[in-house]
Order: C-alpha cells, then sequence, then structure tokens
C-alpha cells in the first residue's frame, strides 16, 4: 500500500503510520485489493491529504466511507469523478450552496476545486468495497483520520471542521473549540437532509468565520 503523501502530511501522520493497528491494517488492503474490488482505487486512497497540504488547511468537510459504486471515488469526501452522476447527497449539498451563496449549478460533482484552496474533504474511512457501503469499518482507518484531526486541532490558526452526521460528530471531541470552530448538522442525505441539514447555511458560516481569523474565504462556485 501506499503512503507517499508528498508533503507535510506525510510528516505529520508518520506516527499512526508507523502504528501496529496501521500495520494490521494495511496487511488487510492488500489482501482486500488483491481479492475485491475496492474503491477508491489504490492511487487515490490518500487523494484529500494530497490536493490539500497540512498548513494549507482551512476547512474541513467530514464524510463517512466512499462512495462504493462504479468511477464514483476518487477519495474526496462527497465528490465523484467527472462524467458520473452526481450522487443524492451532493445534489443536496449543491442545493443548501444554492440558498446559502447563490452557487450557480454544475454538471458534474467533482469538488477538486474546493480541495485545492484549502478544504480537506476527508472521510472518516478512506476505503470500500464494490457495493458494500462501511465494508472497511473498524479495520483501523478510524485511527488514522482520528489523528489527522488531532495534528491539526495543535495548529494555532483556526480550522473549520464542518461535521454531518452522526460519524462525523463523534470526531468533535478531538476539537479544542477555543482554537478551531465546529459547524454541525444532520446527513446532507436524502434520509435526513430534511432534518435540519436545509436551512444550516454552513457554507457562508465557514466563510465569516475564516474571515474572522484573517483567512481568505472560499470560493464555493465550481467551474463547469
Amino acid at each position: 500500500m501506499h503512503t507517499i503523501i508528498n508533503n507535510q502530511w506525510q510528516e505529520a501522520l508518520d506516527p499512526v503510520f508507523e502504528s501496529p493497528a496501521y500495520q494490521k491494517l494495511r496487511e488487510f488492503l492488500k489482501d482486500e485489493y488483491r481479492s475485491q474490488v475496492i474503491y477508491p482505487d489504490m492511487w487515490h486512497i490518500y487523494e484529500a491529504f494530497k490536493l490539500t497540504p497540512f498548513d494549507q488547511v482551512k476547512v474541513v468537510i467530514l464524510g463517512q466511507d466512499p462512495y462504493h459504486e462504479p468511477h464514483q471515488a476518487h477519495g474526496l469526501s462527497f465528490s465523484v469523478q467527472k462524467g458520473v452522476a452526481i450522487p443524492p447527497s451532493l445534489n443536496n449539498i449543491y442545493q443548501e450552496l444554492s440558498t446559502d451563496v447563490g452557487f450557480q449549478p454544475v454538471h458534474h460533482g467533482n469538488l477538486t476545486e474546493w480541495a485545492e484552496q484549502g478544504v480537506l474533504l476527508l472521510n472518516s474511512v478512506l476505503t470500500v468495497r464494490q457495493g458494500k457501503a462501511h465494508s472497511h469499518r473498524g479495520r483501523g482507518w478510524e485511527e488514522v483520520t482520528d489523528f489527522a484531526i488531532q495534528q491539526l486541532n495543535k495548529r494555532n490558526q483556526r480550522v473549520v471542521f464542518i461535521l454531518w452526521g452522526n460519524a462525523a460528530k463523534s470526531k468533535r471531541r478531538f476539537i479544542d473549540e477555543n482554537k478551531h470552530a465546529v459547524l454541525t448538522s444532520v446527513h446532507p442525505s436524502p434520509l435526513s437532509a430534511y432534518r435540519g441539514f436545509f436551512g444550516s447555511r454552513p457554507f457562508s458560516k465557514a466563510n465569516q468565520l475564516l474571515i474572522e481569523s484573517g483567512q481568505s474565504p472560499i470560493n464555493w462556485q465550481l467551474s463547469e
């Protein structure tokens, strides 16, 4: 398995990459990639960390595990590759973006432009078997992503954590809210979005929190 991230995340995550839990996870993943169809492909597991270097993280949007249907997952939470149908949760995110910040609809679900501006699009679990949601839960990824959040928490500059749904909210215990900001709501999935995701305005709130801490806001508008 590949853990070469080529930016400060490599150093920040080295302690967890050297842990017994991670070595066990690696062995599990080697077998899974050899014997099953796993998403994302091996080269994109760490895409969120590669596209958003440690010292450039402004906002964290935490998902659960990758999409589990063909061609969707490419290592960024909620994002799909261009040419793939926009999943329901992301459609709801786009709807909230539209009412919150006047987002103009785009015909794709690729969120790479956010990642390149400092939005860490991180899932709690970074791999999944085709067609089997949560199939890699409890295998060791949680320790890696918990550690990543703990490392971000050590930074002095404010990070805005956007936690949607119970899996994401469980990470709140790692965040010092005297330094950093936390925005929470229910998950944007069709099952829960109408119970408090719509109208929560996380995107404008995140930008306001960035501006208050002397940082430039995120341009949430994606190009076509």
